[in-house]
């Protein structure tokens, strides 16, 4: 069916499972590829190259950053138009948006290539570990310019109303770079550049694949002769500027967690984060997809006017929300040797020692993680920059700095307690902007 008669008629229950089903399973996939990277990785050029790979994550992360912040900006303001019908409009933001996406990965590619050396051994990693880490990051930092609009491309489908195209193409994604990376580190036997190859060939593919309709003229969204005004760059940046904070801020956070874990607990430390991560790395993009799926029907009832629909779509994304989270908590609390075992193929006792305490105090996260989660989609679709931000910046950032601080004393706990108290404080501090936010409505 067409966007508006989805977005404004369809009943929210069945809202919800149309667009945040597809959604959740497009970023199941992905995290699938991603958990399918790390023990590729892991288990077939060993513990040193996994280091390397978590110790490079963040600055690949921070690669995609500006697309990400571009292409959740843009949709935003695309949907409240769209909401007005004021279609000429939409399809400017979409394409300056695309092609600010392409310029902004030329520069940031180039700057991450040149600098990938310095800014590993700013870490602490050296010899072997630099090696591997440097290689990873250029063969991301060279792809940037056609693989980074992947990133927004999601958006564009979903507004258009092409939930399960999305859906398939991201499932598409996952196999096609699963199976490439297979065949490179694998058959190939090629380094740790050969798991980013992959990658970023699945990418490039996927891109084009799901901008040959919008090339061709068949979506509700097109292409036009672009009108940049400061006016739309700055609606764009405001609306994309909490997912960007996330990014930048948790990497900055990750850039430090592997300072500090080096030091404390060496390589098996790093190695440690990074299966936690990958482990968030499953659950996070569920709740994402499943959220951000429902942005454009929030936006774009937002511009029509429907408050009492938009109220009764969200209610659906925080129950699921939490559902799965706690899901997630029990999975982790209860079997932290088989997570752990899908990334190290022979770890030592004490390994497995560290591993089981650290699985079990980061299960703590999800008891809370949704709550502000939620929040922060449901601020970016209203279109409250601000209030997503703050939410955003705090999770990512603030809180987790704070609280490496106070739980110094414990050691290693202290980093895997500091994700549980993180959520817990986003929680709290959801909660106030929430009611202050419903507060100002009855005003």
């Amino acid at each position: 069916m067409d966007s508006r008669t989805l977005f404004t008629k369809v009943s929210p229950l069945k809202l919800f499972f149309i667009a945040s089903v597809p959604g959740a399973v497009s970023m199941l996939a992905s995290a699938l590829y991603q958990l399918i990277d790390g023990i590729l990785v892991g288990q077939i050029l060993g513990e040193a190259a996994f280091a390397a790979l978590n110790l490079a994550m963040p600055f690949v992360i921070i690669n995609f950053s500006l697309a990400d912040l571009i292409g959740v900006g843009s949709a935003v303001p695309i949907s409240i138009n769209l909401g007005k019908k004021k279609e000429k409009e939409a399809n400017n933001i979409f394409t300056c948006a695309c092609l600010m996406i392409v310029g902004t990965g030329v520069l940031l590619g180039a700057v991450l290539f040149i600098l990938a050396p310095a800014l590993l051994r700013a870490m602490g990693a050296e010899g072997e570990l630099l090696t591997y880490a440097v290689q990873y990051l250029r063969v991301y930092a060279m792809g940037a310019p056609v693989t980074t609009i992947i990133f927004a491309v999601d958006n564009y489908l979903r507004i258009c109303g092409k939930i399960r195209e999305s859906m398939f193409l991201n499932i598409f994604m996952s196999v096609l770079t699963g199976v490439l990376e297979f065949t490179f580190l694998y058959v190939f036997r090629w380094g740790i550049w050969g798991a980013g190859l992959a990658t970023c060939t699945g990418m490039f593919v996927s891109a084009l694949i799901a901008f040959y309709p919008f090339f061709r003229g068949k979506m509700q969204l097109h292409f036009c002769r672009p009108k940049f005004s400061a006016d739309m760059i700055k609606r764009i940046v405001s609306c994309g500027s909490p997912n960007f904070l996330n990014n930048i801020a948790g990497r900055i956070t990750s850039i430090l967690m592997n300072f500090l874990l080096l030091r404390m607990g060496g390589a098996q430390a790093v190695s440690m984060y990074g299966i936690l991560m990958y482990a968030d790395g499953f659950v996070q993009p569920l709740l994402y997809g499943m959220c951000d799926s429902l942005q454009p029907a929030v936006s774009y009832n937002l511009g029509a006017g429907n408050h009492g629909r938009i109220k009764a779509i969200e209610k659906c994304c925080y129950c699921a929300s939490a559902i799965i989270s706690l899901l997630s908590a029990a999975v982790m609390f209860l079997f932290p040797d088989t997570v752990t075992r899908l990334f190290v193929s022979a770890p030592d006792h004490a390994f497995m020692e560290m591993a089981r305490l650290a699985m079990q105090l980061f299960a703590i996260t999800y008891v809370t993680r949704w709550f502000s989660f939620a929040t922060q989609s449901y601020m970016v679709a209203m279109g409250k920059a601000k209030e997503a931000a703050i939410i955003s910046l705090s999770t990512a950032l603030i809180f987790p700095v704070i609280l490496v601080g106070a739980l110094w004393p414990l050691g290693l706990n202290g980093i895997w307690l500091n994700f549980g108290g993180t959520s817990l404080l986003a929680g709290i501090l959801s909660l106030v902007i929430l009611k202050r936010e419903n507060k100002d409505k009855k005003k």
